[in-house]
């Protein structure tokens, strides 16, 4: 990417999004839409990025793996600055749900206060390649319903910003996120979002109030079919693979 704005500026939009209110659809749905956050100019040049062999570790076509149809890219260490200023500072705005939904699932785990440390604690346990990619969808493109999981190590929350334009780039594509919870028939939501849009939704589990106590709603995420058009999407997940 030739052309990149000062990072302390998407950190500072990072900063001026409405984080209580994030919380708050992500207590209610177990996923967030955070705002745009991308420019136009960001968002293209991240699709650009794509045709860069170099800049990735590996890519993968759904179709020989039975996940869809479309294909994703996996970015290589060091990470874009663009990819690494979200990737870090989303998660310092992330940590202190992760660590509530923790203790409310009554898990172990404690997530420390930066992304380098976390990334330590994943290196330690053999995952130790980088996770946010570029995904690619033409007409008849999908992804089927799927988790993020890597390895041992999770953090409970990701991300993903639109990068094409709905509806000019493409038509059709809605983002789709499906929970279980003990003894009810799942739950299952459409989100649309705006080129730049940021949303945040849960890896794999997330905590929801009972009648008696706390249970465990389980979830998966995916993408419906394209209709027409090309559809890019950046994915942040936060922990590294194995």
């Amino acid at each position: 990417m030739k052309r990149r704005r000062p990072a302390r500026d998407l950190a500072g939009r990072i900063a001026g999004l409405d984080w209580g209110g994030v919380a708050a659809q992500l207590a209610e749905k177990g996923c967030a839409r955070a705002g745009t956050l991308l420019t136009p100019g960001e968002c293209s040049e991240l699709v650009r990025c794509y045709d860069d062999d170099a800049l990735f570790r590996s890519r993968i076509v759904m179709q020989q793996h039975a996940f869809g149809i479309g294909d994703y890219a996996y970015f290589a260490a060091p990470l874009p600055e663009v990819v690494s200023v979200l990737r870090e500072t989303l998660y310092e705005r992330l940590r202190p749900i992760a660590n509530d939904w923790a203790r409310a699932l009554r898990r172990r785990e404690r997530y420390p206060p930066t992304l380098s440390a976390y990334l330590a604690r994943c290196h330690r346990a053999g995952q130790t390649r980088p996770t946010p990619l570029l995904l690619h969808y033409e007409a008849g493109g999908f992804n089927r319903l799927h988790r993020d999981l890597y390895g041992e190590l999770r953090f409970p929350l990701q991300a993903m910003l639109m990068l094409s334009r709905p509806d000019v780039d493409f038509a059709g594509g809605e983002f789709l996120i499906v929970e279980n919870r003990p003894r009810q028939q799942a739950v299952g939501r459409a989100v649309a979002p705006q080129q730049g849009e940021l949303v945040i939704f849960a890896v794999d589990e997330r905590p929801v109030p009972g009648t008696r106590s706390t249970l465990r709603a389980s979830l998966r995420h995916g993408v419906s079919e394209v209709e027409s058009g090309r559809r890019f999407t950046l994915g942040i997940i936060f922990h590294d693979a194995a």
